[in-house]
C-alpha cells in the first residue's frame, strides 16, 4: 500500500504542519477508529471532544480545532475537502481494464489513442474513437461512431449506444445504459407507432455516473449534460433532458423528457421531475420531490408528507382526502362572514 508523509501532504494540500512532517501514512480512516499508519479529519466542531482519544498518525482540522488535539495536524480551511484530496492520493481502487483482453472485439476502424485499456468480452465498433488513457471495462459495448475523452473510465458491463459522446476524466460505474431510445411514440387510433430517436446524447468533461442509470438519446435535438456533473446510481434521464454544469442529482430520481435543469442544483434522492420544465440555476429540491412546474428562482424546495406512526398517517392521508370538501366549507363561511360585515 502506498504511503506518503505528512511533510508531502502539507504541501499537496496547501495545509500547515503542525508536528513530525516525516511521518508517513498508508491510509484513511474515521477518527473513532483511526490508529498508527493513518490519518483522519475532523470537519465539525461539535465532534471535537473525540480528538482526546484519537490515536490517529494525524488530523486535517481548522485551526479553531487545533488545541484540542495533542498529535500531528494539518490546519486546513475545509477538511472535508481535504479529506477527499487524500483519498484520490491514496486510493488503492484498480483499474477497470489493464492492457487489451484477447476475447475483447475491437472494428479495425475504431480509433485507439495512447494507453487504452479494454477488459475482456468488451466490444468495440466501427467508428468509435477513445482517447488517451480510456479503460474500458470488461463486458462493455461502445457503439458506432460513438467518442469517449481522455482518461474516462467506464467499469463493467457499460452499454454506450451510437454516437454517443463522452468527454474526458469521466468515470461511469457498472451496469449503466448511455445513449438508449427515448420514450417516444405517437398513437394512431389506439396503436403506438414509434418515433426513432435520432438525437444522441452529449456528455461533457468531469462527470460522473453511478451503476445501473440509464440516460436516453435526444428524440430531434440532443440529451446534453454538462460538465463536472454528478449523477447517482438507479436514475433514469429521459430524452433531450439538459443538466447543467456542477448539478447533483441522487439516486432513484427520474427526469421526464425535454426538462432543463440549471447550473449547481442539487436533487435529493427518489425526486421526479415533471417533463418540459425548468429549473433555475442554485435550485435545491430536497428528497422525494415531485416537481410539476418550472422552478424560476433560486431557492431550496420540499414536497411529500414526512414518515408518520402508521395511525397518525392514516388520520393524516384521511384529512388529505376531505381538503376539497373543507375548503368549500371554508369558503361558505367567509361569504356569511362577509355578508354580515364581520
Amino acid at each position: 500500500m502506498a504511503a506518503i508523509t505528512l511533510a508531502e501532504l502539507a504541501d499537496k494540500l496547501g495545509a500547515e504542519l503542525r508536528g513530525d512532517g516525516s511521518v508517513e501514512v498508508h491510509s484513511l480512516a474515521g477518527t473513532a477508529k483511526a490508529g498508527e499508519g493513518q490519518i483522519t479529519f475532523l470537519s465539525d466542531s461539535k465532534y471535537r471532544k473525540m480528538l482526546a482519544e484519537c490515536k490517529a498518525s494525524a488530523v486535517m482540522l481548522r485551526a479553531g480545532d487545533a488545541e484540542y488535539f495533542a498529535g500531528n495536524a494539518l490546519i486546513v480551511n475545509d477538511p472535508y475537502v481535504c479529506y477527499a484530496r487524500v483519498a484520490q492520493l491514496l486510493d488503492s481502487t484498480p483499474a477497470a481494464a489493464s492492457d487489451i483482453a484477447p476475447s475483447a472485439f475491437i472494428d479495425p476502424t475504431a480509433v485507439l489513442g495512447q494507453n487504452v485499456s479494454i477488459g475482456h468480452n468488451a466490444v468495440i465498433e466501427a467508428g468509435v474513437r477513445l482517447g488517451d488513457n480510456v479503460q474500458i471495462g470488461a463486458g462493455c459495448f461502445i457503439g458506432k461512431n460513438a467518442e469517449i475523452g481522455a482518461n474516462t473510465k467506464l467499469w463493467a458491463n457499460v452499454t454506450i449506444y451510437h454516437n454517443v459522446v463522452l468527454g474526458e476524466q469521466c468515470l461511469v460505474q457498472s451496469s449503466t445504459v448511455i445513449g438508449a431510445d427515448g420514450f417516444g411514440y405517437a398513437n394512431e387510433k389506439g396503436e403506438w407507432v414509434k418515433i426513432p430517436q435520432l438525437g444522441t446524447v452529449r456528455i461533457g468533461n468531469r462527470v460522473e455516473i453511478g451503476a445501473c442509470t440509464t440516460i436516453d438519446r435526444g428524440a430531434l435535438d440532443d440529451t446534453i449534460i454538462e460538465d463536472n456533473v454528478i449523477i447517482d446510481n438507479q436514475m433514469q434521464i429521459a430524452h433531450n433532458v439538459q443538466i447543467g454544469y456542477g448539478t447533483a442529482m441522487a439516486g432513484g430520481t427520474i427526469v421526464a423528457g425535454s426538462t432543463k435543469i440549471g447550473k449547481y442544483c442539487i436533487i435529493g434522492g427518489a425526486s421526479v421531475l415533471n417533463g418540459h420544465i425548468e429549473i433555475a440555476d442554485g435550485v435545491t429540491i430536497t428528497g422525494m420531490g415531485m416537481v410539476m412546474r418550472s422552478i424560476e428562482e433560486k431557492g431550496m424546495f420540499s414536497s411529500g408528507i414526512p414518515l408518520q406512526p402508521n395511525r397518525e398517517w392514516r388520520k393524516t392521508a384521511a384529512r388529505v382526502m376531505k381538503i376539497d370538501e373543507m375548503n368549500k366549507r371554508l369558503k361558505a363561511v367567509e361569504k356569511q362572514l362577509t355578508e354580515k360585515g364581520e
